[in-house]
C-alpha cells in the first residue's frame, strides 16, 4: 500500500476516534451527523488539492473508505424489509380497524403527488429565469457514451404503462420482494404486511387467543427489528463522513463549471421546493423551524448516500422519535415516498430537462401547448419511476420520450449528475417526510408533546422506548 494512502487512512481513523468519543461524551445524534458531514468536506476537499482528482492516492483512499460507506448504506437496506413489515402489522393491530388504512393512503399519495406537480412547475420556472437551453452545448466522449446508453433504455420507459405498473405492486411472491429482487419490491412489501395484518385483525373476535399470541410475536419482532435499527444508526456520523469524503475528492470542478449554471438553478429550485414543503407544515399549524432542526440529520444523510430507498429506516425514525407521527404512517409515507412522487428526481429534473431540450427541435418550451402536457406527464411518470429504477433517468426518460423530445442530450449532464443528485435525493426525503407529518396531523394523530419538544429523543437512543 502506499504511503500516501496510509497517511489518508491514519487521518480517517483519527477521524472516527474523534466522532467516537463525541458519541462516548453524549453529543447529539444532529452534531455528530453534522461533524461528518463538515470533515468529509474538508479533507476531501485538501486531499484533491494535495493529490488531484484523478490520483491513485485518491482511488485507493477512497476503495478503502468505501468499506464505511457503501457498508453502512447496505445495512440500511438490510434492515428497510423487517422493518416495513413489523411496524405496518403492529401498527394495524393496534388500530383493530382498517377503515383508516384507506385515509392514509390516499392522503400520503396524493400529497406526494401534488408536492410533484409544483417541484415540476418551480423546476420550469427556475429553467426559465436562468436561461437553460440544450442549444449549443458540446460533447465529450463520456457524454456521448451516456447519451448512446439512455437511448438503449428508451424502449423501457416506452414499455412502461400505469396498468402494469399498478400491476407490479401485487406480491405475486412476497417472499422473494423481501429480498428487493424487484424495483416495486417495496411497495409489494407494503402490501403483504397490510393484508397480514388485515388478516390478524379479522381473528381478533373469533380466535382472541391466538390474536393475542400472535400480537405478542409481533411485539417481540418489532422490538428486536428496532434495536436492530438503532445499532445500525449509531454509525451514521462515520457512513456520512466516508461518502461525503469520497465524492468532494473526486469530484471534478472544471467540469462543474462548465455547467454551473445548471447546478445553480437546479440548486435554486430544490432550495425553494424546500421551502414549500416548510410552507405546507407551517399550514397545519406546526411549527417549521423544529422540522427543520430535526429532519436535518436524515437529510444530510441522503444528501451523501443519494438513495431515497436507504434513507427509510431513518426517515421513520425521525417521524416517530422527533416528529411524533404513528410508525404506520410513517412506514407508509417513508416507503411510498421512495418510490413515488419524488419531488426531485421525478419532478424537478425531468421538467427542467424537457424544458432545456425542446428548442435543440425547434419547441418553445414556454407556451400553454407545451407546459401543460408537460406538468401532467411529469405528475404520472412520477408514479412510473416505481417500475423502472434509475431514479431521475427514468424519470427523465419516460417525460422526454412522452414530449417526443432526444433523450440522448440528457447525457450532457453527466458530469454534474452526481452533485445534482445529493440535492435531489434529500429532496425526496423531505418529501415523503412532509407528507406523513401532514397525513399524521390532518388525522389527528401527532404526538404534539413530542414534535414541540426541544429535547427531542435522540435516534441512536431509540432503545429506551423499546
Amino acid at each position: 500500500m502506499a504511503i500516501p494512502i496510509i497517511v489518508n487512512l491514519i487521518v480517517a481513523l483519527a477521524v472516527f476516534a474523534f466522532m467516537f468519543r463525541q458519541q462516548s461524551r453524549h453529543a447529539t445524534f444532529t452534531v455528530r451527523v453534522f461533524t461528518g458531514l463538515g470533515l468529509g468536506v474538508l479533507l476531501g476537499a485538501a486531499a484533491q488539492a494535495i493529490y488531484g482528482a484523478d490520483a491513485p492516492a485518491i482511488a485507493g483512499t477512497n476503495e478503502y473508505l468505501d468499506i464505511v460507506g457503501s457498508g453502512y448504506v447496505k445495512l440500511l437496506q438490510m434492515i428497510i424489509m423487517p422493518l416495513i413489515m413489523v411496524s405496518i402489522i403492529s401498527a394495524i393491530l393496534k388500530l383493530k380497524d382498517a377503515s383508516s388504512l384507506g385515509k392514509i393512503s390516499v392522503l400520503t399519495i396524493g400529497i406526494l403527488l401534488v408536492t410533484t406537480t409544483v417541484a415540476a412547475a418551480i423546476g420550469i420556472l427556475m429553467a426559465k429565469l436562468f436561461g437553460l437551453t440544450a442549444v449549443g452545448l458540446t460533447s465529450s466522449a463520456a457524454e456521448v457514451a451516456r447519451g448512446v446508453q439512455l437511448q438503449g433504455s428508451l424502449e423501457t420507459a416506452k414499455a412502461l404503462s400505469l396498468p402494469k405498473l399498478l400491476v407490479s405492486f401485487v406480491p405475486a411472491n412476497p417472499f422473494l420482494d423481501m429480498t428487493g429482487a424487484r424495483k416495486t419490491s417495496t411497495i409489494a412489501v407494503v402490501v403483504f404486511a397490510i393484508f397480514i395484518g388485515i388478516s390478524a385483525t379479522g381473528i381478533a373476535a373469533k380466535k382472541p387467543e391466538i390474536f393475542a399470541s400472535f400480537e405478542q410475536f409481533m411485539k417481540v419482532a418489532h422490538a428486536i427489528v428496532m434495536r436492530m435499527v438503532t445499532l445500525v444508526l449509531r454509525l451514521t456520523p462515520y457512513g456520512v463522513f466516508a461518502l461525503m469524503f469520497e465524492v468532494v475528492s473526486s469530484s471534478s470542478y472544471t467540469d462543474i463549471l462548465k455547467l454551473i449554471n445548471f447546478v445553480v438553478a437546479s440548486y435554486s429550485a430544490l432550495f425553494l421546493m424546500f421551502l414549500v414543503h416548510l410552507a405546507i407544515i407551517t399550514g397545519t399549524g406546526l411549527n417549521p423551524l423544529r422540522f427543520v432542526k430535526k429532519v436535518f440529520p436524515v437529510l444530510a444523510f441522503a444528501f451523501t448516500s443519494r438513495t431515497s430507498a436507504g434513507s427509510i429506516p431513518m426517515s421513520v425514525q425521525t417521524q416517530t422519535r422527533r416528529l411524533g407521527t404513528p410508525e404506520g404512517i410513517a412506514n407508509f409515507a417513508a416507503s411510498f415516498g421512495s418510490t413515488i412522487g419524488q419531488n426531485g428526481c421525478a419532478g424537478i429534473y425531468p421538467a427542467m430537462l424537457a424544458v432545456m431540450i425542446a428548442p435543440t427541435v425547434g419547441v418553445d418550451p414556454f407556451t400553454a401547448s407545451f407546459l401543460l402536457p408537460l406538468l401532467a406527464i411529469v405528475t404520472i411518470g412520477s408514479i412510473g419511476v416505481a417500475g423502472v429504477g434509475g431514479g431521475a433517468t427514468f424519470a427523465a426518460l419516460i417525460v422526454l420520450s412522452a414530449m417526443d423530445l432526444p433523450v440522448a442530450l440528457a447525457g450532457l449532464l453527466i458530469s454534474v449528475e452526481p452533485l445534482i443528485d445529493m440535492g435531489r435525493t434529500a429532496l425526496n426525503v423531505s418529501g415523503s417526510i412532509t407528507a406523513g407529518t401532514v397525513t399524521s396531523r390532518v388525522m389527528g394523530q401527532t404526538d404534539l408533546a413530542i414534535y414541540n419538544s426541544e429535547t427531542a429523543a435522540d435516534l441512536d437512543e431509540a432503545e429506551h422506548a423499546v
